[in-house]
């Protein structure tokens, strides 16, 4: 009976020595060290990347704001609220218990029969109309619990302002503003009836 045999190759005396395994080692832990210094200049270079982005979002933010507030007021009394003026900066509701702030709002327009919370966004997004839905529930509570019983309307100002996030603003009963050259114009559609909170 035949037994099967593996050809193996013949020792040519290069085999695996300790010292061998040692320089292996050494160079691996070399290279994971720089690996890893790598990843680290690589994770500084993008948290300084991503706070600059920030910040110019947020710059742009507020530069969209500054050209919305002055002149925010007229817009809405072309449809007979009467604002006197608005002015940027923002309105923030605290929480009195624990001073957290539960929201803020970009511009607040107010007269004795209304208040408009008016959220400004470089880039309007479908998240935003949750979020400013949200917003205004927080103000309603908020004025109600100090007897404020005004009606409490909502706009989404946008300098970059997509079709659909368009309709979608509109569709939850907020009025619509889109920049338009150097200024802000209301988009009303016929029949668009706002919500009030």
């Amino acid at each position: 009976m035949e037994t099967a045999t593996m050809d193996r190759p013949p020792p040519t005396g290069e085999g695996l020595t300790f010292e061998k395994v040692w320089a292996m080692s050494l160079e691996t832990d070399r290279k994971m060290q720089e690996n890893a210094e790598s990843w680290k200049k690589t994770e500084r270079f993008l948290k300084k990347l991503g706070k600059q982005m920030g910040d110019l979002h947020r710059r742009f933010g507020e530069m969209a704001e500054h050209l919305v507030a002055p002149a925010i007021h007229k817009r809405f009394n072309e449809l007979g609220y009467h604002f006197s003026a608005a002015a940027p900066g923002g309105y923030i509701i605290r929480d009195p218990s624990s001073d957290k702030i539960l929201a803020q709002v970009d511009i607040l327009l107010e007269n004795d029969d209304y208040v408009i919370a008016v959220e400004v966004k470089a880039t309007v997004r479908l998240q935003d109309i949750e979020h400013h839905i949200k917003r205004l529930e927080i103000l309603k509570e908020y004025r109600s619990k100090r007897n404020d019983t005004r009606i409490i309307r909502g706009a989404i100002a946008g300098a970059i302002f997509g079709d659909e996030e368009k309709k979608a603003v509109i569709e939850a009963g907020f009025y619509a503003l889109v920049q338009s050259g150097d200024t802000m114009k209301l988009e009303i559609p016929e029949g668009f009836v706002p919500r009030e909170f």
